[in-house]
């Protein structure tokens, strides 16, 4: 679920996005935003299954990283995600 949400969050429209678009419910995985719940599943599944993922996950992050910039204000301290706008 978590790669399918942010998967539209990173193909959606055109306009600047809010953050609350790129968070999601599950019953499964709980609250949160889906690249956060992706990044958590790379460091727990298998090492097979975390390559395979990661192939994914690297694919929409070169999307998001063509799309978007980098928010000068945001806190450095964040995942490189949460610095984008």
């Amino acid at each position: 679920m978590a790669l399918s949400v942010w998967s539209v969050h990173v193909h959606g429209t055109q306009r600047r996005w809010r953050r609350w678009e790129a968070e999601f419910t599950c019953p499964c995985c709980g609250e949160g935003w889906a690249r956060d719940k992706l990044q958590e599943a790379l460091f727990m599944l298998p090492p097979r299954a975390a390559a395979e993922l990661r192939v994914q996950v690297e694919r929409l992050d070169v999307v998001l990283l063509g799309r978007t910039h980098q928010e000068p204000m945001a806190d450095p301290k964040l995942a490189w995600w949460h610095r984008r706008c």
